[in-house]
């Protein structure tokens, strides 16, 4: 899975894209409404509107839709998930 280093702490891993749409993995819970921003392995920077949070595992689920993603993001983050899936398009959905 795509591992970000989130901004204020804490790390998420990318585990679905749906257009604009996301789901994230991460260490930290958010409030529905607040920013999410996190840097890719590749320092490309990851900008996300939450919608809702929910505890599973040890983990949380973070869903919410990406703020200011141009074209080439949405493109990496996509390549990212299907490189991730071990070539299996999964979760990645259709760009």
């Amino acid at each position: 899975m795509p591992h970000m280093k989130l901004q204020r702490g804490g790390s998420a891993d990318l585990v679905a894209l749906d257009g604009d749409r996301v789901s994230l993995r991460s260490t930290e819970a958010f409030a529905p409404g607040a920013p999410l921003a996190g840097h890719l392995e590749t320092t490309s920077l990851v900008r996300v509107k939450v919608h809702r949070s929910r505890k599973q595992g040890d983990a949380f689920l973070v869903e919410g839709r990406l703020v200011d993603a141009t074209r080439r993001l949405r493109e990496e983050l996509s390549a990212l998930l299907v490189s991730s899936a071990g070539g299996s398009s999964g979760d990645a959905g259709s760009p």
